[in-house]
């Protein structure tokens, strides 16, 4: 797909949106959001990782929703016409935990959309910052990178290959119910996550595809292991991952934390501050 000049100056007019949410912060949700990624439910004492996933979802009626399952271009987000739409990166700063059955309010601002050439073909970064705010105090920032890309090739099937495990690895191999259940505690509709015959014929993919929030929870859950408390986690997607293929959480030095695929490489990779 081409896109022009005229797109990106348009899609551009989007930089400096904000849109403002308020909810109360469920307690029932957020141990639905525990139990789906594995870890204990008294969410009132210890809250799991990346807690404030688990609220602020993305709404849209049933005629606002695609056809890959994501909903419609526009709205807060501008309407770029590139097919594929991926989560790639994110950088979050936690200040204080989150205050659960009262009121918070999320401000989101479209910081940047930016055009890039890549292998895949034109790709577009869009740039959202995103502030949790409750009690008068800044709980959570993050700032989220999406890209869009063009259908590109299909993606060839992964080959295992052996390669060394190191004592300190953790193996995940989520299963199609993990998958839907991050769906549906996510309120995430895409289509790759649970709809074979979609990911496989109409993506390109050779199975369902991971959710890239799913993996980041998972490294987040590795890096907070043995009682740490992490301050900043800044993550970025290098590759997909694919259900019924484990997945090694590893810690390397610097506080580097990666997700490898099946054939060693690398699928995610994490810096953490603590």
């Amino acid at each position: 797909m081409t896109i022009t000049e005229t797109d990106i100056a348009h899609w551009r007019t989007w930089i400096g949106k904000t849109e403002s949410r308020t909810e109360t912060l469920d307690a029932q949700a957020l141990i639905r959001f525990a139990a789906t990624i594995g870890e204990p439910l008294n969410v009132g004492e210890v809250q799991p990782s990346l807690a404030h996933w688990a609220f602020f979802l993305p709404i849209a009626a049933a005629d606002q929703i695609g056809p890959d399952g994501h909903p419609r271009r526009g709205g807060f987000l501008p309407p770029v016409s590139l097919p594929r739409r991926m989560f790639a990166a994110s950088d979050m700063v936690f200040s204080e935990p989150l205050l659960l059955d009262r009121q918070a309010t999320r401000i989101s601002t479209v910081q940047d959309v930016a055009h890039k050439s890549g292998r895949s073909g034109e790709l577009i970064l869009l740039t959202i910052d995103h502030r949790i705010i409750q009690a008068d105090s800044e709980k959570v920032r993050e700032t989220q990178t999406i890209v869009y890309r063009d259908a590109g090739a299909p993606t060839p099937a992964i080959a295992p290959a052996a390669f060394p495990a190191e004592a300190q690895d953790v193996a995940w191999t989520p299963s199609t119910v993990d998958l839907f259940r991050f769906s549906a505690v996510t309120f995430n509709s895409h289509r790759i996550h649970y709809d074979l015959p979609y990911a496989t014929s109409e993506e390109g993919y050779p199975g369902l595809v991971i959710h890239g929030p799913f993996t980041a929870t998972k490294l987040f859950g590795h890096a907070r292991s043995g009682g740490r408390k992490p301050s900043r986690f800044s993550f970025r997607a290098v590759a997909p991952v694919f259900q019924g293929q484990s997945v090694l959480l590893r810690e390397d030095e610097g506080s580097r934390f990666r997700a490898i695929r099946c054939d060693g490489m690398d699928a995610m990779v994490a810096d953490v501050t603590y």
